[in-house]
């Protein structure tokens, strides 16, 4: 499972952690990110989308239709 975001399009962000004694090494900022699954009523099925918590928070507000209909949009795949 890729870690972006199908809705946002959000990715890891990349840092560095720095120690004590202020030495720095690569890190990764990793998002929360679940797999969920929607029944879409105009096509009759269910679907598998990866998201996000904020997305799915926002897939509550707008609904499951129009959150796939933006994912597609972006040229993703449903």
């Amino acid at each position: 499972m890729s870690a972006h975001c199908q809705l946002t399009g959000a990715k890891p962000g990349f840092g560095n952690r720095i120690s004590h004694s202020h030495r720095r090494t690569s890190r990764r900022f990793n998002l929360n990110i679940q797999t969920k699954r929607y029944w879409l009523a105009s096509e009759g099925r269910h679907v598998r989308l990866t998201l996000s918590a904020k997305a799915i928070k926002t897939v509550d507000v707008i609904g499951v239709e129009a959150a796939v209909a933006r994912i597609r949009a972006r040229g993703g795949k449903v």
